[in-house]
Formats: structure tokens, C-alpha cells, sequence
């Protein structure tokens, strides 16, 4: 018999006994009441705001969309967080203690399913389906949109026409050299014309820009080039004057007023077309950091809204009689609105410029409510306005850097060691400026770290000097070019605006100036191979964490921040790069050397194999390499990785050899690399891309080191536009075209070593 005060079951053994006697279900049910627990303290204690967090949740809907592949998963998804969302109410409605748990969670839940449904609508209702394969063909087509690009030689066109074989209405967009345009090829004229029309192009390889995404969600099916003359077949008429022949109209009369790059620059910041910017000065802006410059958006739109509001507010109260009776800031915000409106639609109504002017509008909406302006609140609102207007934007790096360097401003400014930096105090002028001084170049550096990840994930390269150069450029443009533009066009009125343009030029001449001294810099430039999207991913999430949360927990945003970090600095280079359609290839060695087969200069697939591969230098010849033995029908390579040498065979040529022949080299080699299709007899020891691989895959990047392989085809999934070309062709009742007959013949096939 046990005596008083001794434990019935020894220590060591009472979590054994807990275990054998309270029933799994049991435990399992306090664990998850504890989980409870702890999260509503959390969102409790940090007064848990959740306007932002639907916003966010809407964008991860749309996100999701994406990142699935087909629409069961979508439907799946979507049911999963309706389940989640039943749940919570089921278990927490009567529960006093679980309020903000249970509002967060079906808050959350419900804005991620209503993304997913918002994406999904849309890309059902404009998503225009390609054109199954490249084809010549003559048009008859009604111009919807024409966009003037003097930098490039050529005049684009959106067209209109009819599919020849189903009738049914396509948008292309053409691409007419200026020596065949003519002003009468405006918006609502009708032409006729032969072109060569290709599908939208997927990523040439993993990581490149995706321009088939971009071209589904804009409507086209195709775009090309016209081959010959072009023949009018009916004018736009008299009546068919829009915004856009507006501003086209406006970025003439500027360019004709300013010469060279400061006139081009010019005419952008009046009407919103670069398209007479020079690829030299284009590049020296977005090595700088400065290309949002040339970009319609949050300081354009600001600045002028700005100014409208201050001018109205002090002239109206120069009138006492007016001061009086009528509330003045509400006059000064319509007037406000509406020049920003204005402009908006002047320059082209892009998606930045919507942004910018939606979160402008709001806040003269509270400054005339007299509410605090700059809050995550309007930020949020605004983010929501543009996803829902256009989800896609989401994940082009136009919406992400506007809203990452928007959310970096507001949470930098709402920082409490911030309100009390920029505190009005009694002080000299000196010291008033350089704090704001000193806060404009910490608002620089705080914009810049927000925006390399995104820049790099998209582009692969970025400014390192940004802060700097905007420093001084951002004052010089708010305060001195545009002002001076705009005061140039309205002493035109009465042909007195030559001064002014002259200082205007000056003013953006300083501005190229500073561009190019700071892209020429050394180390000016970071270059990067692909970022993996989940090292993206976290750190967008624990930015958001540490720009929406309150409180000290907010910290806790930084674990994932630095882990995204490095995760993007260690990214590995891919070793060996193949185009979609295996005619170019590019072998990554030494760090920063490229190897290529063709030794074409430039080209859009060069160009994309060195951004990439992040080089600068211009590629070496395959044939050339002293690790590779050519003949003229295939390149045999050897490459050293992780203490192992990988052997490729490259084709180099067409030539028809004899299978038993072909299948003898495969078998000796790790990888095989060719455009045509082999035989199932050709059996590499790792992977053989041909074809058939490439036409089910897309571009491909290989990873020797970790044995792996990243092609298109896995980020695309079963989205509209993405369309494996493995299918059997018609033509002649053969199955492939004449030209592959030999390749897939199993006695004969081509390019043999």
C-alpha cells in the first residue's frame, strides 16, 4: 500500500502511462487547443490588422493558380480552404477566446480562394489561344493599337483578323520597318499584307522571360514580321482620333522641340513613350537603377497630382471670400484627382501608372478626410484594385518592384525611430535639410534591398549603386525636368517655351550623365544565375511579416529574409543550358566563360544563353574548346563536376548515319544533345535530349553537380499557354513532315561521330 504523498506510478514512467491511457484522438485535440491558444494571443497581442493580410491572401490565391498545374489541383485547392474555413466555424464560432483566430483564418482562406477563382475567370474570358505552328500567311486585318519604336527601326502593330482555317476573330502583333509605315496606318484603319507568323514563344530556357504568358493574358495568338508592302484598304476616318494618336501626337511635338536622348527622355515623361529611347541610354538607366525613371508610375503620377493639389490649394486661399465657406483641401484633392487621371490616361493607362494613381487618389481621400495618408491600409487597397482589374500582373516584375518599393516607403516611414527622426523641431535650416537628406538616401537604400530580389529573379542583373544614383537623380527629375516640361508645353501656347526647353534638356542631359557615370562604375552591375523560387518566396513572405506584423514579433520576418538571402547567393550556375529548340546550347565553365555551339553574334537566344549563364564576356566556339573533339557531324565534351567527368555528345549537323552507328556512341556517353529525333536505340547513360524531349520539355538546364535537370515544362503546367508540341503531324498522311522521315526511321537517322 502506498503511503501519503508517494506518486502512485514513478516519474520516469508517468508520460508512458498518460500516453497508454488518455486516447490518441484526446491528445491529438489538446495539442491543437494549444496551437489555438497560442495564435490568438499572437494575433491579439500584435493588434492584427486584416486589411492587408486579404490583400495578401488574394495575391497568394493568384499565386496558387500559377504555381498549379491544372484545374483539378485548382479545384482542389479551393475546396481544401473551404473545408479549412468550415472548420473554424464549426470550432471557434461560440468561442469568445478564438475570435481573431477564427476571423483571420476564414479572412485568409476565403480571399486565397476568391484569387484563385479571379485568375482562373479571367485567363478563361481573354486568353487567346496560340497558333499551332509557325506559317505564312496573307492578312486582312483591321489595326487596334499601333506602338512607334524610331529606337528599333520599326513601327508595331496590333492587328485584328480572321483564323483562315476556323474563322474565328485573332489579335497579332506585327512588326512594320519604317520605311513601309505610313501615318495612315493608325488605330481603326484596315490593311492588307503578308506576314510570317510565329506562336508566342515560351521561355527559350528555364529562368528567360516568358512571353507566350505574357501574350495569352493580352489577347494575341501570334506575332510576326510583315514580308513586302503594305496595302491600305480603308482609312480610320475621320473620327478615330484617340489617346493614343494623342499621345503620339505629344511625343512628336517634344522630340521636335528637344534632339538626341534628352528629347526621347522628355517626350517620356510627357506622354509615357520610350519608344525612341536608345538601347545605350535604356541600358545605362537599368544598370544604374534608375530605369523607373522611364517608367510612367509612382513618382510621375505623385508629382504631378503633387502639384496640382499645392497650386490649387494656394491660389484658391489667395480668395478670402472662397477660404471662407468652402473647404479648400476638398477642392485641392478633386483637382488633384483628376490631373492625375488625366495623365494616367495620357501616358497609356499601364498597369504602374493605374497603381500609382489609385494610391494617389486614396490619399488625397484622406487628406481631405483629414486621416493619416501613408498607412499599409491604402497600400493594400490599391494592390487589391490593380489584382483585381488584372491578377496576371502578380507575377510580371512591374506590379512586384511598384508595390515592393511602395511597401518598403510606408513601413520605413511608420517606423517609430523614423516619425521621430523626421519630428518638426526648432532648428536651423541646415540641420531641417540634411536630416531629410539623410532619411531620402536612407529611403534609397531601404528601396534598393526590397527591389534586388525581385530585379535579379527577373532579370538576373541589377544596379549595386542605385541608392546613390538616386540620391540625386530622383530630386533632379521631381523637381527640375518635370516641372520644366511642363511649364515648356504651356508657354508653347503663345510660342514662348524655347528657354525653357533648353533648360529642360540640360536638366535631363544631367540625368543621362548620371546614369552612365554610374553603370560604367566597377562593380556597378551584379549578375545572377536563376533564383530559385521558393528562396523568392520566402523572402517576399518574411518582408511582408516584418512590414505588416506589430509589435516585437515582427522580428521574427528576418529568419526568413536572411535564409531567402542566401539561399539566392549560393543559387548553383546550371552547367549545361539547351534551347526549346535544341539549335542553340550553352556549356557554363569556369564560373563566368560560355561556351556555345553556334558562334552566330548576338541574337535573341545568345543574348538569353549569357544572361543565364550571368556573363558579360562574349561566348567561345564549342569547336574551339580544348575539352571538346569535333568532327563535322558531332562534338564529343568532356566536363569535370564533383569529382567526375560527365561525356556529351552534341549534334553539330544533319547529316544522315547509319543507327547501329549512333546507338554505339550514345552508349559510351553520359548525355546526348541533339534537335532532330533519335532513335530509342540511342541510350546515354543519363539523359538523351532530342526532339521528342524538347518538343514535351521546352528549354532544359542541367545541374550536373546534383544530378538534376530543370526544364520549362515544369514551371508551366497545364496553363493555356503552354503547349507541348509532341503531337503526330499531318502532312501528306505521314506522320512527321518529309523532312523527318529519315530521323525517325529505325534504319537510318542522322549526325553521327
Amino acid at each position: 500500500m502506498a503511503t501519503r504523498g508517494t506518486p502512485l506510478i514513478p516519474m520516469g514512467e508517468a508520460d508512458d502511462h498518460v500516453r497508454r491511457v488518455v486516447p490518441r484522438p484526446w491528445r491529438m485535440r489538446a495539442l491543437l487547443s494549444r496551437f489555438a491558444e497560442g495564435a490568438e494571443g499572437l494575433l491579439a497581442s500584435a493588434r492584427f490588422d486584416r486589411g492587408p493580410w486579404i490583400t495578401v491572401g488574394f495575391a497568394a490565391g493568384i499565386g496558387v493558380w500559377f504555381g498549379l498545374a491544372s484545374p483539378y489541383q485548382w479545384l482542389a485547392a479551393m475546396g481544401m480552404l473551404a473545408l479549412l474555413s468550415a472548420a473554424a466555424i464549426a470550432l471557434w464560432r461560440s468561442r469568445d477566446g478564438r475570435a481573431h483566430l477564427l476571423y483571420a483564418t476564414v479572412a485568409v482562406a476565403v480571399a486565397i480562394v476568391a484569387g484563385i477563382a479571379v485568375v482562373w475567370l479571367r485567363s478563361e474570358l481573354i486568353g487567346a489561344e496560340p497558333i499551332p505552328s509557325p506559317r505564312f500567311e496573307r492578312i486582312d486585318a483591321r489595326i487596334i493599337e499601333r506602338d512607334e519604336q524610331p529606337a528599333e527601326g520599326r513601327v508595331r502593330l496590333t492587328v485584328a483578323a480572321s483564323d483562315p482555317e476556323t474563322g474565328r476573330a485573332l489579335a497579332y502583333r506585327i512588326n512594320l520597318p519604317l520605311e513601309r509605315d505610313s501615318l495612315a496606318f493608325r488605330e481603326g484603319a484596315r490593311i492588307r499584307f503578308a506576314a510570317r507568323l510565329m506562336p508566342p514563344a515560351p521561355p527559350i530556357v528555364p529562368g528567360a522571360y516568358n512571353f507566350a504568358r505574357r501574350a495569352w493574358f493580352d489577347g494575341l495568338s501570334a506575332t510576326g514580321a510583315v514580308a513586302g508592302d503594305v496595302q491600305l484598304v480603308e482609312s480610320p476616318g475621320e473620327g478615330s482620333a484617340n489617346l493614343a494618336g494623342i499621345q503620339r501626337g505629344l511625343s512628336e511635338f517634344v522630340r521636335a522641340r528637344l534632339s538626341g536622348g534628352a528629347g526621347s527622355i522628355a517626350a517620356t515623361l510627357a506622354s509615357g513613350d520610350r519608344g525612341a529611347i536608345s538601347e545605350a541610354d535604356e541600358e545605362a538607366m537599368r544598370d544604374a537603377g534608375l530605369t523607373h525613371l522611364l517608367s510612367i508610375s509612382g513618382l510621375h503620377v505623385s508629382a504631378v497630382i503633387a502639384a496640382a493639389y499645392v497650386l490649387t490649394l494656394r491660389l484658391l486661399a489667395l480668395w478670402p471670400w472662397l477660404a471662407l465657406r468652402v473647404r479648400l483641401p476638398l477642392v485641392a484633392a478633386v483637382v488633384g484627382a483628376g490631373m492625375g487621371i488625366a495623365y494616367t490616361l495620357l501616358t497609356g493607362a499601364e498597369v504602374p501608372t493605374v497603381r500609382s494613381c489609385i494610391g494617389a487618389v486614396l490619399v488625397l481621400i484622406a487628406l481631405a478626410l483629414g486621416r493619416e495618408p501613408l498607412s499599409m491600409r491604402m497600400v493594400a487597397v490599391a494592390a487589391l484594385a490593380v489584382l483585381l482589374l488584372w491578377p496576371e500582373s502578380l507575377v510580371g516584375p512591374s506590379f512586384q518592384m511598384s508595390f515592393a518599393a511602395v511597401i518598403a516607403i510606408v513601413a520605413l516611414h511608420n517606423c517609430d525611430p523614423v516619425k521621430q527622426f523626421l519630428t518638426p523641431r526648432d532648428e536651423g535650416l541646415l540641420r531641417k535639410w540634411g536630416r531629410r537628406l539623410v532619411m531620402l538616401f536612407v529611403t534609397g537604400m531601404v528601396i534598393e534591398l526590397a527591389l534586388m530580389p525581385v530585379v535579379l529573379f527577373h532579370f538576373h542583373r541589377a544596379g549595386v549603386y542605385g541608392a546613390f544614383a538616386n540620391l540625386l537623380a530622383i530630386p533632379l527629375v521631381t523637381f527640375v525636368s518635370m516641372p520644366l516640361v511642363a511649364l515648356a508645353l504651356m508657354l508653347d501656347v503663345v510660342g514662348a517655351g524655347a528657354p525653357v526647353w533648353w533648360l529642360a534638356g540640360k536638366s535631363i542631359e544631367a540625368l543621362l550623365a548620371i546614369a552612365h557615370f554610374v553603370a560604367d562604375q566597377p562593380g556597378a552591375v551584379r549578375l545572377s544565375p536563376p533564383v530559385p523560387l521558393t528562396a523568392m518566396l520566402l523572402f517576399v513572405a518574411g518582408a511582408l511579416w516584418l512590414a505588416l506584423w506589430h509589435g516585437n514579433k515582427r522580428l521574427w520576418g528576418l529568419v526568413p529574409v536572411m535564409v531567402g538571402t542566401l539561399w539566392m547567393l549560393v543559387a548553383p550556375m546550371p552547367d549545361v543550358l539547351v534551347t526549346r529548340d535544341g539549335q542553340d546550347l550553352g556549356i557554363v565553365e569556369a564560373g563566368e566563360t560560355l561556351i556555345v555551339l553556334r558562334e552566330s553574334k548576338g541574337g535573341y537566344a545568345r543574348d538569353n544563353l549569357m544572361e543565364i549563364a550571368a556573363t558579360r564576356s562574349e561566348p567561345n566556339a564549342l569547336a574551339d574548346w580544348n575539352k571538346a573533339r569535333c568532327s563535322d557531324d558531332f562534338c564529343i565534351v568532356t566536363i569535370e563536376r564533383s569529382r567526375r567527368d560527365w561525356r556529351l555528345l552534341i549534334a553539330r549537323s544533319r547529316n544522315l548515319i547509319e543507327e547501329r552507328a549512333l546507338a554505339a556512341a550514345c552508349a559510351q556517353v553520359d548525355i546526348v544533345i541533339a534537335p532532330r529525333y533519335l532513335p530509342r536505340s540511342c541510350k546515354p547513360r543519363w539523359v538523351r535530349i532530342d526532339r521528342r524531349f524538347l518538343d514535351r520539355e521546352g528549354g532544359t538546364a542541367l545541374y550536373l553537380s546534383g544530378e538534376r535537370i530543370e526544364t520549362v515544362a515544369q514551371a508551366e503546367g497545364g496553363h493555356g499557354w503552354w503547349s507541348p508540341h509532341e503531337r503526330t503531324w499531318k502532312k501528306n498522311g505521314a506522320p512527321f513532315p518529309k523532312e523527318e522521315r529519315a530521323a525517325s526511321n529505325p534504319a537510318k537517322t542522322f549526325a553521327g561521330h
